[in-house]
């Protein structure tokens, strides 16, 4: 029905269109409607008076302009704020008193002109901060490179591993920055396989332990538990939550990880001995290039927000949650996924 009520809407005439003036076209709609109005009355009575019927019509008119200069305004700051948002200016508002069709326009357009506003922020908070990772290992490579081309330092294995890990740095970066630009776009599709839980877990952990002086610690419950997700991502998951919490947490700590079947559900907590994550950051954290109390040092600071992203990806949700250690300290990050 809604179809056929569209349709017919779009075959009506539109005889005003090229008017560029709304007051023009109230004033052609009162002049128009009041002179068929007057045309029917002296069919039917056969005689006005002319006077009063000139009087009545200037005065529809001078009611019209007024009542239409109330109803244009909110448009006329509406384009005002338009060509301001052209510019890169996204603070204009537009007063929205009116209860009407316009009034519901201007509440929409001052929030997309809040969400412009703010995606033009993060634009811009993403080059600087890119900007600077990016920055660090490529001054620490050529700084490394310059000393061997100029004989400096020798070539030996302390100087090619130290350029081994700003490259290593550099990678992880782009990497990175790549899998959160597919996840914007939508580009990653899930492949969902059945695996074991444990199994996913323990090479996790394994993989981690590698390279942090950390001790893991793997209970999951049943043993024999299986999920069904993609098994790659929640892979990435799961070791970027390690390597957060072997990088906050204290040298020869451990992080332990905590896995739970449940009805509907599968949860996942990762946990550290570490100083925990403020109140007031819990969500921030999982934000681009937020790296809670080392802003200057370790990650990137896109793991818990491509986490973050994947998990999503799944239905889930992950979030930091109270700490369960002695005292209520350390930092805990809860991971839920649909068993479905």
């Amino acid at each position: 029905m809604k179809r056929v009520v569209v349709k017919v809407a779009e075959l009506l005439p539109r005889p005003l269109d090229r008017v560029r003036s709304i007051k023009l076209k109230l004033a052609i709609l009162m002049v128009a409607s009041g002179g068929v109005a007057f045309a029917f009355f002296n069919w039917q009575i056969g005689w006005l008076p002319p006077k009063t019927t000139i009087t009545a019509v200037l005065l529809a008119l001078v009611l019209s302009q007024v009542l239409a200069h109330g109803m244009t305004r909110p448009l006329r700051e509406m384009t005002g704020a338009v060509r301001a948002m052209a510019k890169g200016d996204y603070t204009r508002r537009v007063r929205a008193t009116t209860r009407d069709e316009v009034g519901e326009l201007a509440q929409a357009f001052n929030l997309m002109a809040g969400d412009l506003g703010d995606a033009d922020r993060q634009r811009r908070e993403l080059i600087a901060n890119v900007s600077h990772e990016l920055r660090t290992p490529i001054t620490a490579l050529s700084g490394v490179l310059e000393n061997l081309v100029d004989g400096v330092e020798d070539a030996d294995p302390a100087t090619l591993k130290t350029a081994l890990q700003q490259t290593e740095r550099l990678a992880t970066l782009v990497e990175e920055l790549l899998d959160l630009s597919r996840l914007d776009a939508g580009a990653i599709p899930l492949h969902k396989t059945t695996f074991s839980l444990s199994a996913l877990l323990s090479e996790a952990v394994s993989e981690a332990a590698l390279v942090r002086g950390v001790s893991f610690e793997v209970s999951v419950s049943p043993a024999d538990a299986v999920v069904t997700a993609d098994r790659g991502r929640l892979f990435q998951v799961v070791a970027n939550l390690l390597e957060n919490a072997a990088r906050h947490g204290p040298a020869g700590g451990v992080v332990r990880v905590v896995a739970e079947l449940r009805a509907g559900e599968v949860r996942i907590e990762v946990c550290d001995e570490g100083p925990g994550i403020a109140p007031a950051d819990r969500t921030r954290v999982f934000e681009r290039f937020t790296r809670g109390e080392r802003p200057t040092g370790g990650g990137t600071g896109l793991g818990l927000a491509i986490a973050r992203w994947a998990v999503e990806l799944h239905g889930g949700t992950i979030g930091v949650v109270e700490p369960s250690g002695i005292g209520g300290t350390g930092g805990r990050i809860r991971v839920t996924l649909p068993t479905s």
